[in-house]
């Protein structure tokens, strides 16, 4: 199944962007935010946006964007639990 979506001409060309490299942007894009807004995995969004896994993560990086996800996670919990028992065996 393909998607088609109407983009008018005038928003194309004020890109000053071929159609296939505005295709390729706008993917992109739909990927990055389907990724971060939890909708897309790692995968699916990599995929969508022409890329390898790798070469995503990379892209993710220079939007800002973190791969790893730990909200509504018991990480916080765990991670203090980490840094107190550190603390203790550098204590004593």
């Amino acid at each position: 199944m393909s998607l088609i979506i109407s983009i008018p001409e005038n928003i194309v060309l004020s890109t000053r962007q071929s159609t296939k490299e505005f295709e390729k942007e706008a993917k992109r894009a739909i990927a990055l935010k389907f990724y971060k807004d939890e909708k897309l995995s790692l995968g699916q969004a990599a995929e969508l946006a022409g890329f390898t896994k790798y070469e995503f993560i990379r892209y993710l990086g220079d939007h800002q964007i973190p791969v790893f996800r730990f909200e509504g996670t018991h990480l916080d919990e765990e991670l203090e639990n980490d840094v107190l028992n550190a603390e203790r065996y550098v204590n004593g």
